[in-house]
């Protein structure tokens, strides 16, 4: 007990530390300008980033539980069902029901679904490429090694 109090007095503030130097502060500002570049250029397609998500998760684990695509996708689950019902009515992904329990639903690309992530994926690529530049392959993968740690440090699903 003794060493979690003395851990909390030397607690630095946010002023001390500095925002540039605060790890989530900086990665909500990178998403931030990912995804903001790729609303725009979505909008034209008529896809949101809600949808695009979705489609790439489906293009890599495709037949997925409703649950865990919630998790995969970073998608609240009441959002993500409406974000379902719009790709289910375009054709783009099909629900259906799990074979052990029919409470679960399984969502599967379609081939339309899979032809529009086909498409929306250059423009995913081209701002990964823009936001890496200039960064050399040991440092992008000691980031991601640095990154799936902290990710096992906070999760709260085996996913």
């Amino acid at each position: 007990m003794e060493q979690k109090i003395e851990k909390r007095q030397r607690i630095s503030t946010l002023g001390q530390i500095g925002l540039q130097q605060f790890a989530p502060y900086l990665m909500n500002r990178i998403m931030g300008r990912y995804n903001a570049s790729l609303r725009e250029v979505l909008r034209k397609h008529g896809l949101t980033i809600s949808q695009v998500r979705t489609l790439a998760v489906l293009s890599v684990l495709d037949g997925v539980t409703v649950n865990d695509l919630s998790v995969y996708t970073v998608i609240e689950q009441s959002t993500l069902s409406r974000t379902l019902d719009v790709l289910e009515g375009q054709g783009l992904v099909r629900r259906e029901q799990g074979v052990t329990d029919s409470r679960v639903r399984h969502v599967f690309l379609t081939d339309e679904g899979r032809a529009e992530f086909g498409r929306a994926w250059p423009f995913m690529h081209e701002e990964f490429e823009t936001m890496f530049n200039g960064i050399g392959d040991r440092e992008y993968t000691a980031l991601i090694a640095t990154l799936q740690k902290m990710l096992t440090n906070i999760r709260r699903h085996d996913i």
